[in-house]
C-alpha cells in the first residue's frame, strides 16, 4: 500500500500535472499535499487573481462606454461580497475538477507535509512511510517573499497570497514592486477606484521584459491615473490605525512620504523547501534557496530519481504555472522511460494581465544583442490598425529576429486582449520560423493580430500600411 512508481511531494500545477501524466503512463503514483491540491496558482494566484482582473476590465468598460462611446452608463458600485462569492466559486469549481482528475487517474492523494528519509522513501505526519520504486518528484512551491520589519498583516501589509483576501476594497494602494504581480494588482484596485502608487527599484517596470514593453505599459498604466516611480525604493513604513505611511527614496534623490490604506509587497516568490529535510536524501540548495539540478534535459538532481518541477527549480525556468505543467510532463515520461523533449524556457509565453496587457515570447531586443545576435527590429504601433484604433488603448507589436531575414528571435505585445494573441508568436520562435515564413500567412482583417502580420510583413521586405 505504501509502496509506488512515483512519489510526489506538493499538489500544484507541477506536482499534480506530474501525478497525472506518471498515473497515464502507467505509473502507481502518490501525491502528497500538505493544503488543497491545486497550490498557489489556483487558490490564491493566477485563477482568483485573473477573475478579479475580469471583473475589473467589467468596471472598466463602464467607463469606457460613458466617456468615449456616448453609452449613458455608470457605476453605482461593486457588491464586494458578491464578486468573492464569483471569484471563489470560480476557484471551488475549478478545485474539483482537479481532485476528480486525480481520482479518475488513480493517483492516491495522500495528505499531510511530507519530509525526506532517503533518495527513495518519504515520511508524512511521521504516519505514512512512503517508499518510491522509480523516483520522487519535488514540487513544493513557493511562497511571496517579504521585507524585513514590514510583516504581513492580512489588512494593512499585505503580500500576493493575502491581497485578494484583505477585507473590503481600499480606497488607496501603494505597490512594492512592479513585476507582473504588482503591476497586475495595480492596475485590479485602479479599476476599483482607488489612488495607486507603483514603486520599483529597476529603472522601469517589467524589468525582465523587453524595455519597449515596460514603456508601452507605464504609459498606459499612467493614462489611467496609476503614480509609477521607476529607479525607487522603499525607505521605512510605518503601520497605523488605517492605513500605512512610507518613506520612498525617489531616482531624484529626494525622500517623498506616500500614505495609503493598504500596502502590497510583490517582491518576488521564495522556493519553499523548510521542513522537507534536503540534506536526508543528500540534497541541499544554492544560495538563493533553489534546488539546482544536475540534468536540465531530465530536470533530475544529482541524486539519480530524485526530479524538481516549479518553483524549486532556478532560472531559465520561469516560475509560471504553464511551464510547470510542460516539466511535469517531462518528468513524468523521464520516469515512465518514455522520450521527451526537453523544456524550451525561451519559448514559454509570458503575460501580465494588467489593463494594458503585455505579452511576449523569447529574447528581448538587448537581450538579443548581448547575446551576440545582429538583429532586425520592427514595431508596429497597434493604433496603426483600425482595431487598435477600436479598443484605444494604445499598444504594440515588437519582432525582433535575425538580420538578413533569419529567424525570429522574440515577439513582445502590449496592449488589450494581448495574452490571447501570443500562442501564434509562440509558435514562430518555437519553430523557429523567419518573417517570410510568416508574412506567407494571411491575418484577418479587421483584428488586433493583423498588427502581428503587418510586423512580419515589414521585416519580410513586404511592408503595406506602413510608410
Amino acid at each position: 500500500m505504501n509502496t509506488h512508481d512515483v512519489i510526489v511531494i506538493g499538489g500544484g500545477t507541477g506536482g499534480y500535472s506530474t501525478a497525472l501524466r506518471a498515473a497515464a503512463l502507467g505509473l502507481d503514483t502518490a501525491l502528497v499535499e500538505r493544503d488543497k491540491v491545486g497550490g498557489t496558482c489556483l487558490h490564491r494566484g493566477c485563477i482568483p487573481s485573473k477573475a478579479m482582473l475580469h471583473a475589473a476590465e467589467l468596471v472598466d468598460g463602464i467607463t469606457e462606454a460613458r466617456e468615449r462611446w456616448g453609452v449613458e452608463a455608470s457605476l453605482g458600485g461593486v457588491d464586494w461580497p458578491a464578486l468573492v462569492a464569483t471569484r471563489d466559486d470560480i476557484v471551488d469549481r475549478n478545485h474539483k475538477g482537479v481532485e476528480a482528475h486525480l481520482a479518475h487517474a488513480g493517483v492516491r492523494v495522500v495528505r499531510g507535509d511530507a519530509r525526506l528519509t532517503g533518495a527513495r522513501t518519504v515520511r508524512v505526519d511521521g504516519a505514512h512511510d512512503l517508499t518510491a520504486r522509480r523516483g520522487v518528484v519535488l514540487a513544493t512551491g513557493s511562497r511571496p517573499r517579504t521585507l524585513p520589519g514590514l510583516a504581513p498583516d492580512g489588512r494593512h501589509v499585505v503580500t500576493s497570497d493575502d491581497a485578494l483576501f484583505a477585507p473590503g476594497l481600499p480606497a488607496s494602494v501603494l505597490v512594492l514592486g512592479a513585476g507582473a504581480i504588482g503591476v497586475e494588482y495595480a492596475s485590479f484596485h485602479r479599476s476599483m477606484g482607488a489612488e495607486v502608487t507603483l514603486v520599483e527599484a529597476a529603472d522601469r517596470i517589467v524589468p525582465l521584459e523587453d524595455a519597449d514593453v515596460g514603456r508601452h505599459l507605464t504609459r498606459g498604466l499612467k493614462r489611467r491615473g496609476v503614480d509609477v516611480r521607476v529607479g525607487a525604493r522603499l525607505a521605512d513604513a510605518e503601520v497605523l490605525d488605517d492605513g500605512v505611511r512610507a518613506r520612498v527614496h525617489t531616482s531624484r534623490g529626494e525622500t517623498v512620504t506616500i500614505e495609503a490604506e493598504r500596502l502590497l509587497v510583490a517582491v518576488g516568490r521564495a522556493p519553499v523547501t523548510e521542513g522537507l529535510d534536503l540534506a536526508a536524501a543528500g540534497l541541499e540548495t544554492d544560495r538563493r534557496g533553489f534546488v539546482v539540478p544536475a540534468d536540465w534535459d531530465r530536470l533530475e538532481t544529482a541524486v539519480p530519481g530524485i526530479h524538481l518541477v516549479g518553483d524549486l527549480l532556478p532560472p531559465p525556468s520561469l516560475g509560471l504555472a504553464h511551464a510547470s505543467f510542460a516539466e511535469g510532463l517531462l518528468v513524468a515520461e523521464t520516469l515512465a522511460g518514455v522520450p521527451s523533449a526537453p523544456v524550451d524556457y525561451a519559448a514559454v509565453p509570458r503575460v501580465t494581465y494588467s489593463a494594458p496587457q503585455t505579452a511576449a515570447v523569447g529574447l528581448g531586443e538587448a537581450e538579443a544583442r548581448a547575446r551576440g545576435y545582429e538583429v532586425a527590429v520592427d514595431v508596429m504601433p497597434l493604433t496603426a490598425v483600425a482595431k487598435g484604433m477600436v479598443h484605444g488603448q494604445g499598444g504594440m507589436v515588437k519582432v525582433v529576429a535575425e538580420q538578413g531575414g533569419g529567424r525570429v528571435l522574440g515577439v513582445h505585445l502590449v496592449g488589450p486582449h494581448v495574452s490571447e494573441m501570443i500562442a501564434e508568436s509562440q509558435l514562430i520562435v518555437g519553430w523557429d520560423a523567419e518573417p517570410s515564413d510568416v508574412a506567407r500567412h494571411i491575418h484577418a482583417h479587421p483584428t488586433l493580430s493583423e498588427a502581428v502580420g503587418e510586423a512580419f510583413l515589414t521585416l519580410a521586405g513586404r511592408a503595406l500600411h506602413r510608410r
